[in-house]
């Protein structure tokens, strides 16, 4: 940042005199001049007025930026402002209304990689459990940026808050989650599984976890791309939120015995299952309480796999006293984000009709 901060002044002259066509040479009123001095300098005004002004800057070249003295900071700190903003469904909703939802999606495509993610964190606020933010990001074509930024983006960090925006923007949204197959969504869901980034791993499989509980087609989508090979290896994972959503991926598989989605007599398979058992009898009381999601999930896993009980329950570890009074169902998607829950939409389940699938490789 230049010693004096960005030029604050010169950008408000100049999307002033863009933002209607007329010429760059307007005369600035004092007024005018004022009103975003003080705004741009943090002085108490409403969230609409400050969402207003922040898509104003938005709207504006990066080259103009970079020459008024306004760094990644800056905008980060811009971004991080509005998500504050956000966080209320209906400024969530008057984001678009005030002209401000496509300059967002627009940073997405922002050069720096930060600005990129940080667009992306953003827009995770404004369609979590929001319905209607949803339905506008689609209508402004907000899912192709962000499924280019998951699939393809030099950036890990800005691959991970891309999917995590995708994954808030398609629950509970079916033409979002029908968009997300037709996209090829799984195979970057696959690619993502093999990243070796623990975060975006965790993001992957909580994705998949819900898809295959909201439609049971999509499991041979996960058979098909050979889900079941990778997430029977993140199930020995070192993080032990990977683990437990490795194990909750394959239970879903499981469930269908008839489709043979998951393959029984894979030797891969009981061994994960064995090897995790013995782990688990030799773990410490403590960490023993803290897998208690694994233990059930090992425990229904073996099951239903084997139709007979598992050691751990011969051995009393399924359930123990430092458990909460009522176990987890451990098949509910118990990881939906608290942030404006009670928005939440719960659609019907539909018969989907059947669309074509694109199973090759993410570009």
């Amino acid at each position: 940042m230049a010693n004096n901060g960005p030029n604050w002044d010169g950008l408000l002259k100049w999307s002033l005199s863009h933002s209607d066509g007329a010429s760059p040479s307007r005369r600035l009123s004092e007024e005018d001049r004022r009103w975003f001095m003080e705004a741009m300098q943090g002085h108490t005004i409403d969230s609409i007025s400050r969402m207003k002004q922040i898509s104003q800057i938005m709207k504006m070249p990066e080259q103009l930026l970079e020459s008024q003295g306004v760094t990644t900071d800056d905008l980060e700190g811009m971004l991080d402002e509005l998500q504050e903003h956000v966080e209320s469904i209906d400024l969530a909703n008057d984001l678009h209304s005030i002209g401000g939802l496509v300059p967002l999606l627009s940073y997405l495509k922002n050069s720096n990689a930060k600005i990129r993610a940080k667009t992306a964190d953003v827009l995770t606020t404004v369609v979590q459990n929001n319905p209607r933010s949803q339905q506008l990001v689609m209508e402004a074509n907000g899912f192709e940026p962000l499924l280019t930024n998951f699939i393809a983006d030099p950036d890990i960090r800005v691959r991970t808050k891309a999917l995590g925006a995708i994954s808030s923007l398609i629950r509970h949204n079916q033409p979002g989650i029908t968009a997300f197959r037709l996209a090829n969504g799984y195979a970057g869901l696959r690619d993502a599984l093999v990243s070796g980034t623990v975060r975006f791993q965790r993001k992957a499989l909580n994705l998949i976890h819900y898809l295959l509980q909201e439609s049971n087609s999509d499991c041979r989508i996960v058979r098909d791309l050979g889900f079941a090979r990778i997430m029977i290896h993140l199930a020995s994972n070192q993080d032990l939120e990977v683990r437990e959503f490795a194990l909750r991926g394959l239970l879903e598989l499981a469930r269908e015995e008839s489709e043979r989605n998951l393959d029984r007599a894979d030797v891969n398979l009981r061994q994960l299952l064995e090897e995790r058992t013995r782990r688990i009898i030799g773990m410490s009381d403590e960490d023993l309480c803290a897998a208690r999601e694994e233990r059930e999930l090992v425990d229904i896993l073996w099951t239903t796999c084997y139709n007979e009980p598992s050691r751990l329950r011969e051995r009393g570890l399924v359930y123990l006293p430092c458990d909460d009074e009522m176990a987890p169902d451990v098949v509910r998607d118990r990881f939906e984000p608290p942030l404006r829950a009670w928005a939440a939409r719960r659609h019907d389940e539909i018969d989907e009709p059947t669309v074509q699938l694109l199973l090759g490789p993410a570009q």
